[in-house]
């Protein structure tokens, strides 16, 4: 039953200099699911794969390791190596436009200025690709949005942004067993960040 099995993946940045950035969101957001679900990484395909049932579906989470501007490699790579079809993929990323916390799920667009998402659109050549969008707010004036997206969040950001993971795997769960559009109608709603 290969065919119906289903690709998620986070975007960011390998190495543990990079695991709490705020442009790691994705990473952890597949620790969560992993953990959530009993699964465990392993390198292939130039990304850390766990293999397993999420929800009761087949699932495969992946974290490329390939660095973010790059990371459409990894994911076409793992699409290829698992015969997914693009239907059946979910990208989890930051996003600076979406204020702290707030998620957003689409079924195509833009990369909106993330090199990340900007690369697997090239990289699979379609922008009809189902992402969830982990707002990750705006840096203060006069900080550079690259120094921003690679700092760690800060203390009161934290609190926030651990059920703001939850409730993205809760979303990934979601998508998974009913579909983008009921998981549409349940985490885009707008309601207070971490709510």
């Amino acid at each position: 039953m290969e065919a119906e099995r289903y690709l998620v993946v986070g975007l960011g940045n390998p190495g543990p200099q990079y695991a709490h950035n705020r442009h790691n969101v994705g990473f952890q957001v597949m620790d969560v699911l992993a953990r959530r679900h009993g699964l465990a990484f392993k390198a292939r395909h130039r990304a850390l794969v766990a293999e397993g049932r999420i929800a009761g579906r087949p699932a495969v989470v992946a974290k490329p390791m390939t660095f973010m501007n790059v990371s459409g490699e990894a994911v076409a790579e793992l699409v290829r190596a698992y015969g997914v079809e693009l239907a059946r993929l979910l990208v989890v990323y930051d996003d600076m436009d979406l204020p702290l916390g707030r998620l957003r799920l689409r079924p195509r667009g833009g990369a909106g200025g993330h090199r990340g998402m900007a690369s697997v659109i090239r990289a699979l050549g379609t922008e009809v690709i189902a992402r969830l969008r982990v707002g990750i707010g705006r840096p203060p004036p006069h900080q550079d949005p690259a120094t921003y997206v690679l700092n760690d969040f800060s203390p009161q950001e934290k609190e926030v942004i651990a059920r703001v993971r939850q409730e993205a795997a809760d979303a990934v769960e979601v998508w998974l067993v009913e579909g983008l559009r009921p998981a549409m109608d349940r985490f885009n709603p707008d309601r207070p960040p971490g709510e």
